[in-house]
């Protein structure tokens, strides 16, 4: 059994590609594929984006930033990041989208209403959320965790650069063992920062699935919105 209605959060260093930081035109051409896939399996798609990928691009010169002020640099980070997979979706793939934002800049994208966001979504356009939560000391997770449920989506989508949730950084240690399936509170329980405790609680609390992928595995996506287990599946 399949989502017919996912929240697909993205990183903003996965929109990198191997350069670590800015756009990766091929990485964001390889993601918008796997997003018309979903979109001709009629699967209603929401994006979350982060922003890592340019606001950490540009930390030497922040680091006296105050953190208010440094998180709503982040959160702007995030608006160029969704206009940029608007444009990828829009331009290449004839995808009709609708970039909305937490924080109001009406000449670039639509502020973020719950009922325009479903409106879109039923009318079968990929909606872009950007600008995080609108709040400072917030994370995309806790973002994409929120708008999930406000839409009434029924999984998460974590797209990163590992195939899944270990014990350990299996980029650090060899020996680090991946999880099939956890228990939300299992996450917590353990600190495995998947997602921050909010985020994960916020799921917990309605239910909503979260799947942690490698999304650069051919078909990755497809194949957990499809109901594969790909990576691993964080529910009850």
């Amino acid at each position: 059994m399949g989502y017919g209605r996912i929240v697909l959060k993205l990183s903003g260093e996965a929109l990198a590609g191997s350069g670590g930081y800015g756009i990766c035109e091929d990485t964001i051409d390889a993601l918008c594929r796997e997003i018309k896939a979903l979109h001709e399996m009629d699967t209603e798609v929401a994006l979350v984006v982060g922003g890592g990928n340019i606001h950490r691009g540009v930390a030497k010169s922040t680091e006296r930033v105050e953190k208010t002020n440094s998180d709503y640099m982040g959160m702007l980070a995030t608006v160029i990041n969704a206009l940029a997979l608007q444009n990828g979706l829009e331009r290449r793939h004839r995808l009709e989208t609708r970039v909305l934002t937490a924080i109001s800049m009406r000449e670039v994208a639509e502020p973020y209403i719950k009922r325009r966001a479903m409106r879109h979504l039923q009318k079968k356009r990929v909606v872009i959320f950007a600008g995080g939560t609108g709040n400072p000391y917030f994370t995309t997770d806790t973002a994409a965790a929120l708008r999930a449920n406000e839409i009434g989506a029924q999984a998460i989508l974590k797209a990163t650069k590992v195939d899944g949730v270990y014990d350990k950084d299996p980029l650090a240690d060899k020996g680090a063992v991946k999880f099939d399936r956890l228990r939300y509170i299992d996450v917590l329980n353990k600190n495995l920062r998947v997602m921050d405790a909010t985020a994960v609680s916020l799921c917990m609390d309605n239910g909503i699935e979260i799947v942690v992928f490698n999304a650069f595995g051919e078909g990755a996506i497809r194949r957990a919105v499809g109901g594969e287990l790909v990576g691993t599946l964080i529910g009850k």
